[in-house]
């Protein structure tokens, strides 16, 4: 027996607040780790560009479970 299959409206809802949730605790963790940095503009450069793309890493599975088809409808053969 499979598992329910979610309708598509509820996974993008749930993956949108999941998204928000991560992207929230991204930007917490890593502005917090700001302060230990040596004051160096190259060093801060490199640490936000490096952070700010780095942050749809974790998303990509969540993305990718948003964007699955729901399954087709059966109406039998013709």
């Amino acid at each position: 027996m499979s598992a329910p299959l979610i309708p598509a409206r509820l996974r993008k809802l749930i993956g949108s607040i999941g998204v928000m949730a991560v992207l929230f605790a991204w930007i917490w963790a890593f502005t917090s780790l700001y302060d230990h940095l040596p004051r160096n503009r190259f060093v801060h450069l490199v640490y936000f560009v490096a952070l700010g793309m780095g942050w749809i890493l974790p998303v990509i599975p969540l993305i990718s479970w948003m964007g699955k088809a729901d399954k087709p409808l059966d109406v039998g053969q013709r």
